[in-house]
């Protein structure tokens, strides 16, 4: 496999652990409204940061032709 599968499935598997935190975050037995606040907005905003930074990241790697797009043939 190549190298990019791996680091690709290693920032899925990050953002969707900020997103499972927010979520156990917002569902907890009630604790003061600031704290879960904070530990929401917290992990929603590390999620945003880690798919910014993958996007960028794709974006990158395909223009320094580390990636290769695949899809459907053109005709």
């Amino acid at each position: 496999m190549n190298p990019m599968t791996y680091l690709f499935a290693l920032a899925f598997v990050g953002i969707m652990g900020a997103l499972l935190f927010a979520g156990i975050a917002m569902v907890r037995k009630p604790q003061a409204r600031a704290q879960k606040r904070k530990s929401m907005a917290r992990a929603l905003a590390v999620r945003i940061g880690l798919s910014v930074l993958l996007f960028a990241f794709i974006w990158i790697a395909h223009y320094a032709g580390w990636i290769q797009p695949t899809g459907l043939p053109v005709r």
